[in-house]
């Protein structure tokens, strides 16, 4: 009975952990789609040459893409290996208090 408990108490922290870290994530996703836009709106102005601008454009958006899928890979395999990686922090965490 009081294994049961510790591994529910184990398993709900994981997945805080896990949905904090997931949030995080995308919000760095966010933040890099405003921030590229932001940069490629910025310097727009400045490039006169029209074909230049397409090639900004495309390169802000493949870094944006390759971000993106890479940050969602991150989660995924985190979602999968979850119990593994945060118990691990977690013992560890407890351990330092």
């Amino acid at each position: 009975m009081a294994q049961d408990v510790v591994n529910t108490s184990m398993q709900s922290r994981v997945d805080r952990m896990f949905a904090r870290d997931r949030i995080w994530a995308w919000g760095f996703v966010i933040a890099l789609w405003i921030v590229l836009a932001f940069v490629y709106f910025a310097v727009s102005g400045y490039i006169v040459d029209g074909t230049a601008k397409i090639v900004a454009a495309i390169a802000a958006v493949l870094v944006g893409v390759f971000n993106t899928a890479s940050i969602a890979a991150m989660i995924s395999h985190y979602g999968h290996d979850k119990k593994f990686i945060y118990e691990l922090d977690i013992r560890h965490l407890d351990a330092n208090r």
